[in-house]
């Protein structure tokens, strides 16, 4: 396989802080010899664990980049034991034009893994994460939230794995991040996520929802901060233990966790996040635009829980994703 088009303006294994981007060649109309120069900040002091550290993997969620760029602007190498290397914008692209996707090829950043260093420009970046960056990785957390079309209960995520010892060690680390829920996530499909390359390569793997509607608010990005310093803290990279406060922890047991839209319309939530629902009960109804006097299609719930995510903002069409329901449990 060829080797990665993309290159780090500083280098990665020296100690100290070091600001710079990853360069990413790009030919375009507007600039022949151009790149893309997607920022990067290195903190490494002697040895100790490695934490890989993004946002922006989808252009429209920004409480990772705040935290990640408010980390990368105070950070100091004393402060560190080990590495802390900070993307703020995974898919910078994407971040740029405020979409969730690419305006270059459309690309996903979390479909497209491991990527290919002869593909489009998400396949190229994906490609240096799955071998140049996620290798150095003892600890990954890539913080999301729901976008333009979500929105989400504030919550860390954790995965189901096959090693169960790896599991506990992300379900440690999801706790210790400390989001005001903690869900033991159900992928829809999970086929070339970051999440599973980190995953497949024995990573300690946090993600998160922490709210959506395509901005973050003052709440949002309080979590966001407060959850990063105590994942690297949980890691021993920084010093000092976890700021912890109470978290309810959801499990999504199956496929009944989700809701999906089988009309088109406006839709009127009957349940607010966070709320408890019963199997059956009405969570959501969907009017037709385009006629008056007609019904509304009623969604029920298929399980008993809380509504941990909704559809965002009112318009929804056949096919999206219009609520999920997380199972409290004791631990």
């Amino acid at each position: 396989m060829r080797d990665s088009p993309v290159a780090a303006t500083i280098d990665l294994d020296a100690e100290g802080v070091h600001h710079g981007h990853l360069k990413l060649p790009h030919s375009h109309d507007a600039s022949a010899w151009g790149a893309i120069m997607i920022p990067v900040t290195s903190v490494k002091r002697g040895q100790g664990p490695t934490a890989i550290v993004t946002g922006g993997n989808h252009g429209d969620e920004y409480e990772g980049p705040i935290a990640v760029m408010d980390l990368a602007a105070r950070l100091t190498a004393d402060e560190v034991s080990g590495q802390v290397i900070l993307v703020p914008a995974m898919n910078y692209p994407a971040f740029r034009a405020g979409k969730r996707t690419s305006p270059i090829d459309g690309g996903n950043m979390n479909r497209v893994f491991p990527g290919r260093p002869d593909g489009g420009v998400t396949e190229k970046i994906a490609d240096y994460f799955q071998r140049h960056l996620l290798p150095r990785a003892d600890f990954v957390l890539d913080i999301h939230s729901g976008g333009k079309t979500l929105d989400f209960v504030p919550f860390a995520a954790a995965h189901i794995l096959p090693d169960k010892g790896q599991q506990a060690r992300c379900v440690a680390a999801m706790q210790a991040f400390n989001a005001p829920y903690s869900m033991m996530l159900v992928e829809l499909d999970s086929v070339g996520m970051y999440d599973s390359a980190a995953e497949e390569m024995g990573k300690v793997f946090v993600s998160t929802e922490l709210g959506g509607g395509g901005s973050a608010t003052a709440r949002s990005a309080a979590i966001a901060k407060k959850g990063l310093t105590n994942f690297l803290r949980h890691g021993e990279i920084l010093a000092g233990e976890p700021e912890l406060a109470p978290s309810l922890l959801l499990d999504m047991p199956d496929g009944r966790c989700f809701i999906t839209s089988e009309a088109s319309g406006l839709v009127e939530f009957c349940v607010d996040l966070g709320e408890a629902v019963t199997a059956g009960q009405v969570v959501a109804k969907v009017h037709d635009v385009e006629h008056a006097g007609r019904a509304p299609v009623d969604f029920c719930a298929r399980i008993d829980g809380i509504l941990a995510g909704r559809h965002f903002p009112g318009l929804v069409s056949m096919g999206d994703s219009l609520a999920v329901i997380g199972v409290p449990r004791e631990s």
